[in-house]
């Protein structure tokens, strides 16, 4: 797999901080709840979900990286976290990817993807899991070019928008952890 980065000119990759990204993640989030099924949600989020998501984050060492325009603009982030909250999945993540509505189609959304199984490699993670809205072929072949595969759709699983939703679940099987003990 091609391993390289690229970013618009001036734009740069951060760690996202909840005192200087979570308006612009909250904004990016809501939108997406409110207009598209990448978020199996109903309503917007309040700043009092980002503080809990954000100490979430910090509490399970997982990333929130992101991507600014050379003015400072937030132009995507992507994170993981749990995938279920029982010990023996302790080396899957679920991962999540958001790109700002006018910063669509300048690949940040590769970018965001490829920097966070980067990251998954030097932690002890195992498995990267998407799940994805099964009509959203977009998101679906950016993850079959990173050699994520198929392991499984989930049929009416969500509703919104009056319609049935399905669910596909893409997996990434990483060489790591070196050593996995049970416990």
């Amino acid at each position: 797999m091609d391993t390289t980065i690229s970013l618009p000119a001036g734009a740069s990759i951060v760690e996202c901080t909840f005192e200087r990204h979570a308006q612009a993640i909250l904004a990016i989030l809501n939108d997406a709840i409110l207009t598209s099924t990448a978020l199996y949600d109903y309503k917007a989020r309040s700043m009092e979900n980002m503080t809990s998501w954000f100490q979430a984050k910090a509490a399970g060492n997982f990333p929130v990286i992101g991507i600014e325009s050379a003015d400072g603009a937030l132009m995507g982030f992507a994170s993981y976290g749990t995938f279920r909250a029982y010990p023996a999945y302790k080396y899957s993540v679920e991962h999540s990817i958001y790109v700002q509505k006018r910063f669509r189609g300048l690949g940040l959304g590769e970018t965001l993807l490829r920097l966070l199984i980067e990251r998954a490699q030097a932690n002890p993670v195992h498995l990267i899991i998407g799940a994805i809205d099964a009509a959203n072929e977009g998101s679906i072949a950016l993850h079959r070019k990173l050699g994520f595969v198929h392991s499984g759709t989930i049929t009416q699983a969500g509703f919104k928008f009056g319609r049935w939703l399905d669910v596909a679940f893409y997996q990434l099987t990483l060489s790591t952890p070196a050593n996995p003990v049970d416990g």
